[in-house]
C-alpha cells in the first residue's frame, strides 16, 4: 500500500534519503575542518532519526530540555547536553538521569551554579553559555567576573565539571551580515579559550546555529559545531541561503476540502495546530505560511509554478493557488506544504510518516 493511502488528515512526511544527505553533508563538513559535530536535536526530537545520525559518526547530541534529554537517554549517546539555561527546580530529575547517562547542562548565572554545586548527587558536566551579541541569554562576553565566579563555585563540588563555552549566535537568523556575526562569535570563543586554557587545558568551545554552520567555511579554533535545523531545513533556511528547497526533508501532507476558482484559493485541512504560525513575507508584502509541493509515490516534487499558504487559523489553511495548480486539483486530493519552521511543525505534529509507510517517533508523540 502506498504511504499516500494511509493519509486522511494532516500528516508530517519525512524523506529519509534527503534527511540522511543533510546529516552526511554536515558530518563531512565537520570532519573536513577537524571539528566534532554535536547536533541540536530540538529539530528532529526522534530516537529513530538519532540512529541514522549515529551511522555518520555522530556520538553526542544536544537537547533543548531535560524532558527531551530524558527521552534520548539509553540510546547510545556518549553525552547529552541540555542547551537551555538550567532550571534548578529540575535538579532531582537531573540526578536521576545522570545515574545512567552522561549529561551536561548550561549555566548562565552564579545562582544556578551554586544550586547545582549544593545539590548534585551525580557527576554532571557544564558549559557556560556566552552572549556575544544575540541578547537572548548567556553571560556577556566581557563579564569575566561572572565567569570566574561560576568556575570558582564549580570547584567546590566534586560533581560539577567544567567542559567549556557554548555560544548560539541566533542573530544570524535576523542579521544581514551573517559572515560578520559568525566571525565575531568565533573571535569571542577564541578570546575565552586563550584566557582560560591554561587553567582548564581540556576546555572546548561550541558554536551552534544552522545558518553559520551550513554556509561558513572558516571556524578558527572552535572545537565543536552544534547546529540543529540542518537535519530537515525549512523555508526560513532557504530564505537565509543555508540550503535549497530540494534540501528540505519534511513536508506536511494536507487534504483539500474546498476550491474557489473565482478567488484562486484552495482550502485545506492544515493550520496553526499543525504548522505553528511562523511566517515569511513575500516581496509584495503578503504572508507566506508554507509553500505547496506536489505529492507522488516517491515523495514530492517542487512545481515550477508557485502556490503558498496565504493564511492559517487553528485547523484551516488557505492556499493562494497558481493557475496550473487550480487546473489539476480536486476536493479530496492531498497537497504537500513545505514548512516555514520545521522544528515547530515537527513539535506540533508529534510523529513522522516515512515514504515507505512507517511511523517514525517524535518525543512529543510518545507520552
Amino acid at each position: 500500500m502506498s504511504y499516500l493511502d494511509q493519509i486522511s488528515s494532516p500528516t508530517l512526511l519525512i524523506d529519509e534519503k534527503i534527511t540522511r544527505a543533510n546529516l552526511q553533508r554536515m558530518a563531512d563538513k565537520a570532519k573536513r575542518h577537524g571539528k566534532k559535530l554535536v547536533p541540536h536535536w530540538k529539530t528532529a526530537q526522534s530516537r529513530e532519526i538519532g540512529r541514522w545520525a549515529q551511522e555518520y559518526g555522530i556520538s553526542e547530541v544536544t537537547a533543548s530540555s531535560i524532558k527531551l534529554a530524558e527521552y534520548l537517554c539509553g540510546q547510545g549517546w556518549k553525552n547529552i547536553h541540555i542547551a537551555f539555561p538550567f532550571n534548578i527546580r529540575e535538579i532531582s530529575r537531573l540526578n536521576r538521569l545522570a545515574e545512567s547517562q552522561n549529561l551536561s547542562v548550561q549555566i548562565v548565572n552564579t545562582s544556578t551554579a551554586q544550586a547545582l554545586a549544593n545539590q548534585l548527587a551525580q557527576a554532571v558536566g557544564f558549559f557556560i553559555e556566552i552572549d556575544a551579541g544575540y541578547g537572548r541569554t548567556g553571560v556577556p562576553i566581557s563579564d569575566f567576573e561572572t565567569i570566574d565566579e561560576i568556575l570558582k563555585i564549580a570547584k567546590t563540588s566534586p560533581n560539577l565539571h567544567f567542559k567549556g563555552f557554548y555560544l548560539h549566535p541566533g542573530h544570524t537568523y535576523y542579521g544581514v551580515d551573517k559572515s560578520k556575526i559568525h566571525e565575531e562569535s568565533r573571535e569571542a570563543l577564541h578570546l575565552l579559550k586563550s584566557k582560560y586554557r591554561q587553567s582548564y587545558p581540556e576546555l572546548v568551545t561550541r558554536i551552534g546555529d544552522t545558518p553559520g554552520c551550513a554556509v561558513m567555511e572558516e571556524f578558527g579554533d572552535v572545537d565543536e559545531l552544534g547546529p540543529g535545523n540542518f537535519v530537515f531545513f525549512d523555508l526560513m533556511q532557504v530564505e537565509l541561503g543555508s540550503c535549497a528547497k530540494e534540501d528540505v526533508s519534511v513536508c506536511l501532507a494536507v487534504p483539500v476540502v474546498d476550491i474557489s476558482l473565482e478567488r484562486k484559493e484552495i482550502l485545506v485541512h492544515g493550520g496553526g495546530v499543525h504548522l505553528a504560525k511562523d511566517v515569511l513575507v513575500n516581496d509584495d508584502g503578503s504572508k507566506n505560511f508554507g509553500e505547496v509541493v506536489l505529492l507522488n509515490e516517491n515523495g514530492w516534487i517542487i512545481p515550477s509554478h508557485r502556490s503558498f499558504l496565504k493564511s492559517i487559523s487553528q485547523e484551516h489553511g488557505v492556499i493562494k493557488a497558481s493557475n496550473e495548480l487550480l487546473a489539476n486539483v480536486k476536493v479530496g486530493d492531498l497537497l504537500g506544504i513545505l514548512p516555514v519552521h520545521s522544528c515547530m511543525t515537527a513539535d506540533c505534529m508529534g510523529e513522522y510518516l516515512s515514504l515507505d509507510g512507517k511511523i517514525i517517533d517524535h518525543a512529543e508523540g510518545c507520552h
